[in-house]
């Protein structure tokens, strides 16, 4: 499992005391892999973790960000070009503080996009050792599809989680070929619990707003798993999660948290025998 580093955890909003006591106390619990990204949290969520990081003995952790997006006068901007990719990993070493970024991800490339002027740009990065790893963060399958078939790329991050089982096809052909799977948005970002449920800070309001707003279609289909938060042995967030662990074709799940019981409550499910008769019931809803 992975910290994701975004959103409401890396906005000023959000005190950055207790956003760096979460990085560290996912450390001390075990977690090695953590995923920002450039233009994450109005741009703020790169240097607040390579702030969290500072110190820290980053040598057996896995630190993973994203270029081709970045936040620059109140607005995301979008550039793909092999220079700019070249500039925002230089840029990601030296907010983050690092001397090697572990895994470097295309955020939301297209597949035109994907060129041998681009992909010579990322074997560049890795040639120079600016990067170990090279990958493709993308909700669009034809995308991911299209990267599964590219050498230099070691890594893609796909959106999998109870409401995507259509993504597993896709996660197994990526295995099949020596790709890294990242599962991304694995808690479904929290659609499976009414809004009224989640609403306990103003954070949360954020969030349900977002959600409104960009995945009113994934909220909907979340009403058929409230059953997931009523597993006696088991909350909906870990149900959620295990499913997506259950994969042997993921090679880890990135979720996102800015509560210390959510992080203690995810990680658990390492390592947890998951429930069949609770696999039996999600299938059901998928079909």
């Amino acid at each position: 499992m992975g910290l994701g580093c975004a959103s409401w955890w890396g906005k000023r909003a959000f005190d950055e005391r207790q956003a760096v006591a979460l990085v560290h106390e996912a450390m001390a619990r075990g977690v090695t892999l953590f995923d920002t990204g450039a233009a994450y949290s109005d741009g703020e969520a790169e240097p607040r973790l390579g702030r969290a990081l500072k110190g820290r003995d980053t040598s057996d952790l896995i630190i993973a960000t994203k270029a081709g997006t970045r936040f620059e006068r109140g607005r995301i901007v979008r550039d793909m070009s092999s220079a700019a990719i070249t500039s925002s990993a230089e840029a990601s070493l030296r907010r983050l503080r690092l001397d090697r970024i572990d895994i470097l991800q295309l955020h939301g490339p297209s597949a035109a996009e994907l060129n041998d002027d681009l992909l010579a740009a990322l074997n560049d990065l890795k040639a120079r050792g600016w990067a170990r790893a090279v990958g493709v963060n993308s909700f669009d399958p034809a995308v991911i599809e299209h990267a599964i078939g590219l050498g230099p790329i070691d890594v893609v991050m796909v959106d999998y989680n109870v409401l995507r089982p259509e993504r597993e096809p896709l996660i197994a052909k990526a295995r099949a070929a020596g790709k890294g799977v990242l599962a991304g948005m694995p808690l479904a970002m929290g659609h499976t619990r009414p809004i009224s449920a989640r609403l306990k800070a103003p954070r949360d309001l954020w969030y349900a707003a977002r959600g409104l707003a960009r995945h009113s279609e994934e909220m909907r289909l979340g009403a058929r798993f409230r059953f997931l938060h009523e597993q006696g042995d088991l909350t909906g967030a870990q149900a959620a999660l295990g499913f997506v662990l259950e994969n042997p074709d993921v090679s880890a799940a990135v979720f996102g948290t800015t509560r210390f019981e959510h992080l203690r409550e995810n990680l658990k499910v390492s390592g947890l025998v998951y429930p069949s008769a609770v696999m039996a019931q999600i299938r059901a809803a998928q079909m």
